[in-house]
């Protein structure tokens, strides 16, 4: 991302808006398209992941879930490797763990 400055950025988590981050004065906007990793939250992602840092997707939990016996997060850790190479600050869209949302996944499945 060549047009990234030492601003300030915001993400945007509506689903059907196709901004993810802008700059907090809108100078610059990072539009879906100019990201090269889907972003999860966005509505069509494909693959939609869950963990960004060993691409383990929302499919792959669910697969666990449903067909794997998987109960619980260290089930999916085994199962998939998700959560191996912990550098979500760097490689999940959000910058956040994606132990949450793991959990989130395994809860509403």
């Amino acid at each position: 991302m060549s047009k990234v400055h030492n601003d300030e950025y915001r993400i945007c988590l509506n689903e059907d808006c196709d901004v993810v981050y802008y700059s907090l004065d809108k100078r610059l906007i990072f539009w879906n398209k100019d990201i090269k990793i889907p972003i999860w939250y966005k509505k069509n992602a494909n693959p939609k992941y869950v963990c960004y840092c060993n691409q383990v997707t929302e499919e792959q939990i669910i697969n666990a879930v449903l067909n794997d016996g998987a109960k619980n997060m260290k089930d999916i850790i085994r199962l998939t490797g998700a959560m191996k190479n912990g550098k979500c600050e760097i490689n999940n869209p959000l910058g956040k763990c994606c132990g949450p949302f793991i959990q989130d996944t395994i809860n509403k499945t």
